[in-house]
């Protein structure tokens, strides 16, 4: 979910919305500003507890919300356990309090204010300002304070997030908030108070096996998101791993004192997408800017898959059938019969989705016409033309690797969830009644009905780019600040090959059951929290 939560300051959003639909997109104001970076030694120590009483890695399970738009797992706030929503392209972690009593927060289970956490701690008297914006109109806003905070089984006390006391945001499955895990350029909290993002504290001080994150996602069963580790239960072999660096961004163009490009997002080179055999090469929004290449964002925040018009109506373009529905959203149909397989190149493998994997579901006015990713998005300013979401993520397991300061830059690996035989088995095999069993397995209808008139494929301007393009930006270059400690060993280092067989790994803690505690002897009485599951 590309978007930026803001302390004590105000941005602007762009998205392309579909059918109800909400999908982020950064536009940077028009006077930008860039948060900075900040080294270790700069940072006050706050000790790391791990597991019973072990450091270094940790396990916890992901779910996908029913509405398919989310995945979620459960952070502990002091005693209390709430669900949040995953996502890489935010930094900061903000849940909604019994402070905010708006129809959308009252939904949902929220941190309780009157209960006394005696690990709980304010900042500046609770003055320091926490509001986020979206696109579609809704807000979020509250203050930055302190909790013991316990993420796969990982535990940070006196951790800085936000407290939402104003909200109409809309969350389903009793989501309560947002857990950012981008790069800390884009943490507004640390800007405000100096204090770094879960996950960047544990990199910064080097509490973990290693700096890295990594995520299972799947569409119907529970995955996992494990923090310093890989999950062995997923990856039978790491020599399978496809890795890819991260690009790197410019300062914005109006910044002050800032002149070398630093990591802003997991954005990583698209070199080529194919649609039903016929390879195709991206044409970017800024062709004159990083070499000409097209950047995807991989974010688990994203419930599908965005391009800019020019390579997403040229993907539609070999679909028979295919055709706009919504202008304003970039939305297009195929039949629902399809049995076109669609390909995303990174590096030099090639992923493919099926149309299982890229269909939206049958528009209930018309059901032989199926809702379809990828949609056409605006151009956004900072450069990213590509945002690959669950569709994608789906097929993958995918690992974020912070990178280490002066010696590794940060890197992306994805582990095939099907190999290459079973791909080409199931490409050759697809047939429209596999597929429409499928979608009628997973209700996936959409409630709309569909305009009967041809449409043009929109027309966006094309804004100025908002950072500064005479700094070079490079794809895996190595930075002296903002990544992890250089206390860490390399397993990428600059060079292939990797010793990827010295990444660590975690098994699965036994699944765990859910209990919703509602009754008056818990603290906040009538609020609902979640003890040790999903």
């Amino acid at each position: 979910m590309q978007f930026v939560v803001l302390v004590a300051l105000s941005t602007l959003f762009c998205a392309a919305t579909a059918l109800g639909e909400l999908v982020p997109r950064l536009v940077p104001r028009s006077q930008p500003f860039t948060l900075p970076i900040h080294s270790s030694h700069s940072l006050q120590r706050r000790d790391v507890i791990g597991a019973n009483g072990q450091q270094g890695k940790g396990w916890s399970s992901v779910s996908a919300s029913k509405d398919r738009l989310s995945h979620y797992t459960i952070v502990q706030f002091g005693e209390i356990h709430l669900r949040v929503a995953l996502d890489t392209a935010s930094s900061d972690l903000w849940v909604v309090s019994t402070g905010c009593r708006s129809p959308q927060c009252a939904q949902v289970p929220r941190y309780p204010l009157a209960y006394k956490s005696p690990t709980f701690l304010p900042v500046n008297d609770n003055a320091t300002t926490f509001t986020a914006r979206y696109a579609d109109g809704s807000t979020a806003s509250g203050y930055v304070a302190k909790e013991t905070i316990k993420i796969a089984n990982l535990t940070i006390p006196e951790e800085t997030f936000g407290l939402v006391t104003s909200s109409n945001v809309t969350f389903t499955d009793q989501v309560s908030g947002i857990f950012g895990l981008g790069f800390p350029r884009i943490s507004s909290i640390l800007k405000a108070t100096n204090s770094t993002p879960f996950f960047t504290t544990l990199a910064y001080k080097g509490l973990l096996d290693y700096p890295l994150f990594a995520l299972s996602l799947t569409k119907n069963l529970t995955g996992s998101l494990t923090i310093g580790a890989i999950d062995s239960s997923v990856v039978n072999d790491t020599r399978q791993i496809s890795w890819n660096r991260v690009a790197t961004f410019p300062p914005f163009v109006n910044a002050v004192n800032e002149t070398t490009a630093t990591y802003l997002q997991w954005a990583i080179p698209l070199p080529s997408f194919s649609i039903n055999g016929t390879s195709l090469t991206p044409n970017p929004t800024y062709p004159d800017i990083g070499g000409g290449r097209s950047l995807a964002l991989i974010d688990v925040g994203a419930s599908g898959i965005t391009g800019p018009v020019q390579d997403v109506s040229r993907i539609f373009s070999q679909i028979e059938g295919a055709r706009i529905v919504d202008t304003d959203a970039g939305q297009w149909v195929v039949p629902c019969d399809t049995i076109v397989p669609m390909t995303f190149t990174f590096g030099t493998t090639t992923y493919t989705l099926l149309p299982e994997d890229y269909i939206i579901g049958p528009a209930a006015g018309n059901p032989n016409l199926c809702l379809s990713w990828p949609r056409a998005s605006p151009p956004s300013t900072d450069g990213i033309d590509w945002q690959l979401g669950a569709p994608f993520l789906n097929t993958v397991y995918s690992i974020f690797s912070f990178g280490i300061n002066t010696k590794e830059p940060p890197m992306i690996g994805f582990y095939p969830l099907r190999n290459a035989t079973e791909v080409a088995n199931l490409v050759q095999n697809q047939t429209p009644q596999s597929l429409s069993s499928y979608l009628s397995s997973v209700s996936a209808t959409v409630a709309t009905t569909l305009p009967n008139v041809i449409l043009a494929t929109p027309t966006y301007t094309t804004p100025p780019y908002t950072l500064n393009s005479t700094i070079t930006a490079a794809v895996g270059a190595v930075v002296s600040t903002g990544l992890a400690t250089s206390t860490y060993s390399t397993i990428f280092g600059t060079l292939a090959p990797y010793n990827t067989t010295a990444l660590p790994s975690i098994t699965p803690e036994p699944s765990v059951v859910t209990s919703v505690i509602t009754g008056p002897g818990w603290p906040g009485h009538n609020q609902r929290f979640y003890k040790n599951g999903q």
